[in-house]
């Protein structure tokens, strides 16, 4: 360039018009690679809805937009037959995939399906085994035909249990999660909840909550740390199990249950996670100030007596 503005106007435009040199994209990382991989690979989402479709399907009917959609994926897959008088198949509310293994020659998914009965008044819980080939490396996915009914998957044996210690209702602890709970549900809004937490913590209300009263049916802690009576020790720790009981506007009563971790700090207890629903703090010293932080606890002690 620089030879070019010496030796004159011309020979800068020149220089300019020529052309550069293409550089090569760099290729993409092999994280990113492989989580588009993952995304392609799961036969799940086929399998939810090739049951749904071959359920609404019809061999009598064999020109009717869910035999075509069966047909479209699987060309050769059997249909349900139904008999003459029956006008359509049972309405499927919702199919799930429940288990997802792989074989030596593709993939076998285990899919629930529910129907509504309306003579019985009860759904119908129905369970499917599909099976295909493809998707281990990325590859397009096939089903191989038609679904076969299976039994329900085995469930895995039941947790002992860790919430031993029976937790006072009256006490400071059940006093400050019956007081945090009706925040947490009270209108979606979560007004107040931010008072309830360890420094850094973040918890989103369910935007839906729309509970007129919350009782708290029964506490229970998995260390005795959290029976104090009195103001607990600063840095003590419990997992805790909270039964609660909502009363919707329609009168309706759900039975809830909240598994938390609890910390005490400044001679009261807040909560440190909340499962599901929590968003873990940054690292901190366990002796650092929360002045840095945006939902940092209220120093004024939460009054007790908030269960019932």
């Amino acid at each position: 360039m620089w030879a070019a503005l010496a030796a004159g106007p011309l020979a800068l435009a020149v220089a300019v018009a020529a052309p550069r040199t293409t550089v090569a994209q760099a290729a993409p990382s092999p994280k990113t690679a492989a989580a588009q991989q993952a995304a392609v690979a799961d036969p799940a989402g086929m399998a939810e809805m090739f049951v749904d479709l071959w359920l609404r399907a019809d061999a009598n009917v064999p020109d009717s937009p869910a035999a075509a959609a069966v047909r479209a994926l699987v060309p050769d897959a059997d249909l349900p037959q139904r008999p003459r008088a029956e006008k359509q198949a049972p309405a499927v509310s919702r199919v799930m995939a429940l288990r997802t293994s792989r074989t030596p020659g593709g993939w076998t998914v285990v899919i629930a399906a529910i129907s509504e009965q309306p003579a019985e008044g009860a759904p119908l819980v129905r369970y499917f085994a599909v099976a295909g080939t493809g998707g281990k490396d990325g590859g397009a996915l096939r089903v191989a035909g038609a679904p076969g009914e299976v039994a329900a998957p085995e469930t895995a044996p039941a947790v002992e249990e860790t919430f031993t210690h029976p937790v006072n209702s009256t006490g400071v602890l059940a006093g400050s999660l019956g007081e945090f709970v009706r925040a947490y549900l009270g209108g979606g809004q979560g007004a107040g909840v931010e008072r309830y937490l360890s420094p850094g913590v973040r918890v989103a209300a369910p935007s839906a909550a729309s509970y007129e009263r919350v009782d708290i049916e029964d506490v229970a802690a998995d260390s005795r740390a959290a029976l104090a009576e009195g103001a607990p020790a600063d840095e003590a720790r419990a997992r805790v199990r909270l039964r609660v009981t909502g009363v919707d506007r329609a009168g309706v009563r759900w039975p809830l249950v909240y598994r938390l971790e609890v910390t005490a700090r400044a001679g009261r207890w807040e909560i440190s996670a909340l499962d599901t629903a929590t968003s873990a703090p940054p690292p901190t010293s366990p002796k650092s100030s929360p002045s840095g932080s945006a939902t940092v606890s209220s120093p004024t002690p939460v009054v007790s007596g908030g269960a019932r």
